[in-house]
C-alpha cells in the first residue's frame, strides 16, 4: 500500500481532522477507506477527512504518517491531486479519460459559485419539470444520451450559453432566474491535438426547475437525434455510468449513485 496520512490537527465541526491519501490511486484510497469504515461523504475528491477519533484506527490499519507537507507533495507528483477554491467541494478526479475531441485530466467540482467567466469555454443545464422528471437529449455524435449543453460562443456569458443550448436542443426557453449553478468540470488536455485551450478548460454546469409538467419539447437542432422527458429512474438508466454524473446527484440528491463500469467518456459540446 501507499497511503499516508497527516497528523489531526485540521479544525472543522467541532473536532479536528486528518487527510488520508494514496500517491497510487483512487482506487486503492477508496478501498482502504471501506476497508476501516470511513463514510463515503468524508472523500474530497482526493482525499477522506479522518476525525481525530478515528485516527489510531486508520494508522493501525496501514496508513503511514508524515506531514501535511510532504502530503500534498506526494499527493501533487501522483498527479492525483484535485485543485479546488475555498467552499468548492471536490467530487472526483478522473485521469487521461478519452474523449471525441483528445483525452483529458477531469475534475468535477460542486460549487455555488461560478468558475472564472473569461476561463469558461462551454455549459450544460440540468433541467427538471414540475413532476420531477428530466429533459434529456441524444447527440449524434457522441451516440450517447445527457442534459443539453455545448460550446460557448462568442460574446456569451455562461448562463447565455446554457440557456440557448437548452433552447437549440429542446425547444425550452428556461427563465433564467430559475437557474442556479451546481458547480463546474475542469479539463486538463493530455494530447497535442485537444480542442480545449488550457486557458479555457471550464465547463459550467447548472441546474433548473421548471413550473410545468413535461411541456413539449422540439426533435433538437441538427446535432440531437431524439429528445424525450424520462423518470429519475430511466435518467439514471441512460446516464449514471457517464463521468458527470456525481455533479447531477449534487444538483439532486433523490437520484441514484454512479453505476461502474463507466462508459467511454464524452464532453457535451457539440
Amino acid at each position: 500500500m501507499t497511503l499516508w496520512i497527516d497528523e489531526p490537527i485540521w479544525p472543522a465541526h467541532g473536532r479536528h481532522f486528518a487527510h488520508l491519501v494514496s500517491d497510487a490511486s483512487y482506487a486503492e484510497l477508496h478501498e482502504f477507506a471501506r476497508a476501516v469504515g470511513l463514510h463515503p461523504r468524508s472523500f474530497d475528491g482526493d482525499h477522506y477527512d479522518v476525525p481525530d477519533v478515528r485516527w489510531a484506527d486508520v494508522v493501525t490499519a496501514g496508513a503511514t504518517l508524515t506531514t501535511g507537507v510532504e502530503l500534498i507533495r506526494r499527493l501533487n507528483a501522483s498527479g492525483l491531486r484535485l485543485r479546488k477554491r475555498k467552499g468548492d467541494r471536490g467530487l472526483v478526479r478522473y485521469l487521461n479519460l478519452p474523449f471525441p475531441n483528445g483525452a483529458s485530466d477531469v475534475d468535477l467540482i460542486a460549487s455555488p459559485n461560478p468558475a472564472p467567466e473569461h476561463q469558461v469555454t462551454a455549459a450544460m443545464l440540468f433541467v427538471r419539470d414540475a413532476g420531477g422528471d428530466f429533459a434529456v437529449v441524444h447527440s449524434i455524435r457522441r451516440d450517447q444520451w445527457g442534459s443539453p449543453g455545448g460550446w460557448r460562443e462568442p460574446g456569451e456569458t455562461p448562463l447565455e450559453n446554457a440557456l440557448r443550448e437548452a433552447h437549440e436542443e429542446t425547444g425550452l426557453r428556461v427563465d433564467p432566474s430559475t437557474v442556479e449553478i451546481v458547480g463546474y468540470e475542469r479539463f486538463t488536455p493530455r494530447t497535442k491535438d485537444n480542442v480545449i485551450d488550457p486557458k479555457r478548460p471550464y465547463l459550467q454546469v447548472y441546474r433548473t426547475a421548471l413550473q410545468a409538467v413535461r411541456p413539449p419539447l422540439t426533435d433538437g437542432d441538427d446535432g440531437i437525434h431524439e429528445t424525450r422527458w424520462v423518470t429519475p429512474a430511466q435518467y439514471a438508466e441512460l446516464c449514471s455510468d457517464l463521468f458527470w454524473w456525481p455533479l447531477a446527484r449534487v444538483a439532486f440528491p433523490d437520484l441514484p449513485p454512479e453505476s461502474p463500469p463507466r462508459r467511454e467518456a464524452t464532453d457535451h459540446a457539440e
